[in-house]
């Protein structure tokens, strides 16, 4: 009997566990703090650190969005069906400033995994949330056979969000007509408990 999706999708994420995990780490040791501005060429390194990631997934198409502050990554992914409903993600790759002496029992940029949990700045706000969606994507993939998403995916991730988002607006304006979609999910949130994800919508 072979895999239902579901299955088949978990049984891809526990496969690629490993090398997800190197990735996340590779872009934690990346101190993208938006608010410090000696920290301004690591976010921009951070954004296009996941735009190469983004691309490496299988996007077609990866973007660095400047604007007069920190620069945002949007990629997107068409489906090959025409008529599939178009989802905007929203996430952030710029994170808040860390160091040892906040409490941390390690670098805060130097990720380690403990009891199963992976601790480094932006582990849980929110470069990991951002980056599961590249799991997710292949893993959808893999499970289904096909070669693009079943929805037309987009993904927005901004540079300023631990700063207030000062330009975030401006940019979403600018950019409207390449961010319409039908619902934008928020990948910057919390979960019910360590087996209940939340989404929010």
């Amino acid at each position: 009997m072979s895999d239902t999706p579901d299955s088949a999708v978990r049984t891809y994420t526990e496969q690629h566990r490993a090398a997800f995990l190197a990735d996340l780490a590779e872009w934690l040791r990346i101190p993208s703090v938006s608010a410090q501005p000696e920290h301004d060429g690591d976010v921009r390194r951070s954004a296009e650190w996941l735009s190469g990631k983004l691309a490496e997934t299988g996007f077609p198409v990866t973007e660095i969005w400047e604007t007069p502050g920190a620069p945002a990554v949007f990629a997107e992914w068409p489906s090959q069906d025409p008529d599939a409903p178009v989802v905007l993600v929203y996430g952030h790759h710029d994170v808040q400033p860390a160091a040892r002496e906040d409490g941390w029992s390690t670098d805060p940029f130097d990720p380690v995994i403990r009891d199963g949990r992976m601790y480094g700045r932006g582990a849980a706000d929110d470069k990991g949330q951002v980056f599961f969606h590249t799991l997710g994507v292949r893993a959808h993939l893999a499970a289904t056979g096909r070669s693009t998403p079943a929805v037309h995916l987009k993904l927005l991730v901004e540079g300023e969000e631990e700063s207030g988002s000062p330009h975030f607006r401006a940019l979403a304006e600018e950019r409207a007509g390449r961010l319409a979609a039908d619902v934008v999910i928020v990948s910057d949130t919390g979960m019910w408990d360590e087996n209940t994800p939340t989404v929010c919508t």
